[in-house]
């Protein structure tokens, strides 16, 4: 098998997207973790696809020396679904933007999330319609003004985590277009999970929704309004590491190690790989200002996927039947001599 480099997955054409937009670190960051997803799989990248759907990040296809498939507006989860039950031996990446995934294509979307298809979703989220020139979202704030909502949005926004897990999806993760190497490791598991990976990227438009997640993301409040999600590690964050989450009955609670008796062994582990969907959920759900942001691998757990209970149905049915050719079906039925 070949040894690939970034230089592999990059196409000759120009990335035209406006600069500053997040989405160029997302395509690097995809860029720089497929070498190691072939490696680790024992793949050629000829059977990588890249599928997308419609809106800015769904030109990433063009971008990448892949096969890939551009699809039409909220129906990219259909086409990579078809894509992974015809070739289960693929490695299928889809782009699709909140707009693309979450409103037209949402109905594709949970369904994926139900089925449990082996497929790795990125959702590009900048809380915004970009290609379409600045309407409001499904993710867009309450209360956001643009162009479709003069007077501000009067709807509640899709968080994309809680979407996920109602689905009783198996994986999520949610990363930042301004970390990079966070982004890449969240692929990485992602491409490691068996089922349907959700991966949440939030990214800034720059024309449209300048700042789209800076309340979290800007380099002098991150470390204190963010909190990154590691396996086997203690739900600790802030810029001095001394900040952590705690159950207080139902509910996580932002504790201060060191004060009110609060030591490091009171503070949550996290463990992606329990079926706990009630503290994921939570985890999904937290927010600035009352909660930090969750970041990487919020649920990873295995369940039995789509494309294997296809291929094993048809295995079955296969070995059982009396046809095992074209010919042999034409001359199964009734059959009539035309003169």
């Amino acid at each position: 098998m070949a040894k690939y480099t970034l230089k592999d997955f990059k196409s000759d054409q120009e990335v035209r997207w406006c600069p500053g937009c997040g989405d160029y670190a997302i395509l690097a960051a995809l860029q720089k973790t497929l070498p190691q997803v072939c490696e680790e799989k024992g793949i050629d990248k000829e059977k990588v696809v890249v599928v997308s759907g419609i809106g800015c990040s769904s030109r990433l296809p063009y971008y990448m020396n892949t096969y890939a498939f551009h699809s039409i507006h909220g129906r990219a989860t259909a086409i990579a679904t078809g894509i992974k039950v015809a070739n289960p031996e693929l490695s299928v990446w889809q782009a699709s933007g909140d707009g693309d995934a979450l409103a037209i294509g949402g109905n594709h979307f949970i369904h994926a999330l139900r089925r449990n298809i082996d497929i790795n979703i990125m959702l590009f989220n900048n809380r915004i319609y970009g290609m379409t020139k600045g309407q409001y979202s499904p993710t867009s704030p309450f209360g956001m003004i643009t162009k479709t909502s003069p007077y501000g949005t009067v709807e509640a926004p899709f968080n994309p985590g809680e979407l996920v897990l109602g689905a009783k999806g198996t994986f999520f993760a949610r990363g930042l277009d301004n970390d990079l190497p966070l982004c890449q490791e969240i692929m990485l598991a992602s491409s490691r999970h068996h089922g349907t990976s959700v991966m949440e990227f939030r990214t800034n438009c720059v024309i449209f929704n300048n700042g789209s997640h800076s309340e979290v993301s800007d380099k002098e409040v991150r470390a204190d309004r963010t909190i990154t999600l590691r396996a086997g590690e203690k739900m600790i964050f802030g810029k001095n590491r001394d900040k952590g989450l705690v159950l207080d009955g139902w509910k996580l609670k932002v504790v201060t190690i060191g004060q009110d008796g609060v030591t490091e062994d009171d503070i949550l582990t996290h463990d992606p790989k329990a079926d706990n969907l009630g503290l994921q959920m939570m985890l999904a759900q937290m927010n600035w200002p009352e909660y930090p942001l969750a970041l990487g691998v919020i649920r990873d757990v295995e369940a039995p996927t789509y494309e294997d209970g296809v291929c094993a149905q048809v295995d079955r049915v296969a070995e059982k039947s009396k046809i095992h050719s074209v010919d042999a079906l034409l001359r199964s039925g009734s059959t009539w001599e035309v003169k």
